[in-house]
């Protein structure tokens, strides 16, 4: 049913968990960076570690768990880690807060070392806090992930509604399984938790956990995805549904203020009972209130900046020669998942015009796009990947010579020394997405260009493009002739320009990088807090609508 105009309502070792899910006292826990004002309980479909059998290692035996078994003591167990994205980003802060993080626990091993509570410490070898982990059904995870959360969700939310395929069944499973993280979260949160969630996944778990933690408990939610026009979000299946849940939290954050005011905008056109107050960005609804904020979200800028200074040469010279780029060729590189919203397609088009336009080029400009296979369970994604290696195909195959090819294209998993390796190589960053909640690539490439002499090709239609769009190349990600265009003066820039350009850009990731947002999410949990001591004390929360000072 659609939204009508108004809508009512590798080592592995575990670590005893306390009653409230945190392993270590207070007196233990990690210093330095932000500060949460409470026990941080963070919330996320994708959990920051899998642990996985390795039929290849020595048998050994796991450290116990209630969920261990004859056959996991006779495999050797390895643990993948967080390589970029979301869960990279917050795993080093839940590790400074000795916090609790609750995931779906996707990986084959996950609970062979966890305990009788679906715990188990990590990262392994440090335990610096506490994973609580979801054992989900294939089918909870076909209707709940792959269904209702990005057959519907992701593609209405980034204006692709012709794309959403509701099927039966997928928002019960969708509200079963919110339910179940809702569940965990009871189990573990206190009077003072701050409970985070993130991301689209969760939209409906805010309401059920509010109303099943104690009341001095903060609920907050962070949306990394764009939000849509209310003509566009009117097309959502049960979107009242999703209103109502995002209004159980707190605080809801979004990465730039043009989705805050959006939300804000369906909450008043389709929940007639609300108060939308757009001045403060706040709501009122069914006895509580939600406060929205923008707060663009950043990158370890300072980790991208070491790990790049120190690469190996020799692993450069074997990625180039691994891809077949010469050592001496300039070099374009794309970093993206495989997904119809990054605009690798209308990329490829710009390439091709280009070395139309510039037959000069040809053999001395190769581009290297590097894409991620993703959710290839839906069929929209699977004719996605098709089209784009088809032409990548028929391009090279149009400009190709007998030693050089216009595209370098793979889909091989590439570590973060690799990927920053690239980053500091490549001498043009295309970052093209036709709507991108943020983008972290495109800051990642900006921290580890430390070399200072890169350019940046940004799509207006990123959430990063309000940080950066000023001193990167912009580009409309449909725009062909426009953007071969800038890919042309990309390379042609001079050198003092490049450099001008690219201090200015790395001046920006700096200061707002990913320990200047996380102070700034915790200082709004903090404000939280003492608006409503005020409020309990009789005072109008509502009278300082000054938001906290970012921190330099």
């Amino acid at each position: 049913m659609r939204v009508p105009e108004r809508l009512s309502s590798t080592a592995v070792r575990n670590r005893q968990c306390r009653a409230d899910g945190r392993g270590r006292t207070d007196d233990e826990s990690a210093t330095g960076g932000p500060s949460c004002p409470g026990s941080l309980i963070v919330v996320s479909n994708r959990q920051p570690y899998r642990h996985e059998y390795d039929d290849a290692g020595p048998p050994t035996e796991t450290d116990g768990g209630a969920h261990s078994s004859a056959t996991a003591q006779t495999r050797s167990i390895t643990v993948d880690e967080p390589t970029g994205g979301l869960t990279a980003g917050l795993d080093p802060v839940v590790k400074r807060t000795d916090g609790t993080w609750i995931a779906w626990g996707d990986g084959e091993a996950d609970f062979d070392v966890t305990d009788e509570r679906n715990c188990v410490a990590v990262p392994p070898g440090e335990e610096d806090y506490t994973l609580r982990r979801l054992d989900l059904s294939e089918e909870a995870v076909d209707s709940y992930y792959y269904g209702f959360s990005n057959r519907v969700l992701w593609p209405l939310c980034h204006g692709f509604p012709d794309l959403i395929e509701d099927r039966s069944n997928d928002f019960e499973w969708y509200r079963t399984v919110n339910e179940r993280f809702a569940d965990a979260v009871a189990d573990h949160a206190t009077a003072d938790a701050v409970i985070w969630l993130q991301d689209y996944h969760l939209a409906l778990a805010p309401r059920m956990i509010r109303e099943s933690v104690p009341a001095g408990a903060t609920v907050a939610h962070f949306w990394h995805i764009p939000w849509p026009s209310p003509p566009t979000f009117r097309q959502c299946p049960a979107g009242g549904h999703v209103l109502e849940g995002l209004l159980g939290n707190d605080l809801l954050g979004f990465h730039v203020e043009q989705y805050a005011d959006r939300f804000l905008e369906c909450v008043d056109r389709f929940l007639p009972t609300a108060t939308v107050d757009h001045e403060r960005r706040t709501v009122r609804y069914d006895g509580g209130r939600t406060r929205v904020v923008a707060t663009p979200m950043g990158v370890d800028a300072a980790a991208y900046d070491r790990d790049a200074r120190s690469i190996d040469p020799d692993r450069l010279a074997d990625l180039l020669e691994e891809y077949d780029i010469a050592p001496d060729t300039t070099l374009g590189l794309g970093l993206d998942r495989l997904d119809y919203t990054k605009g690798i397609p209308e990329r490829l088009a710009a390439i091709e015009r280009f070395f139309e336009r510039n037959p000069g080029w040809r053999g001395e400009f190769t581009f290297l796009q590097k894409a991620t296979p993703s959710r290839t369970d839906i069929e929209t994604y699977q004719r996605h990947g098709d089209l784009v290696r088809s032409e990548v195909t028929r391009i090279n195959r149009r400009f190709e010579t007998d030693d050089w090819r216009p595209i370098a294209y793979t889909e091989d998993y590439l570590s973060t020394d690799d990927i920053c390796t690239l980053y500091r190589r490549a001498d043009a960053m295309v970052v093209s997405p036709l709507v991108d909640g943020m983008n972290l690539v495109a800051q990642e490439y900006v921290a580890a260009s430390v070399d200072g002499d890169d350019t940046l090709v940004l799509s207006d239609r990123t959430g990063a493009h309000e940080r950066l769009g000023s001193h990167a190349l912009t580009i409309d990600p449909i725009d062909t002739d426009g953007f071969a265009a800038q890919l042309e003066a990309a390379l042609s820039m001079p050198a003092h320009e490049r450099r001008r350009r690219m201090n200015t850009l790395r001046q920006r990731v700096f200061a707002g990088d990913l320990e200047s947002w996380m102070a700034t999410q915790f200082d709004w949990f903090r404000r939280l807090r003492d608006e409503r001591g005020r409020t309990d004390a009789g005072s109008d929360s509502d009278s300082d609508s000054r938001e906290p000072t970012p921190p330099v």
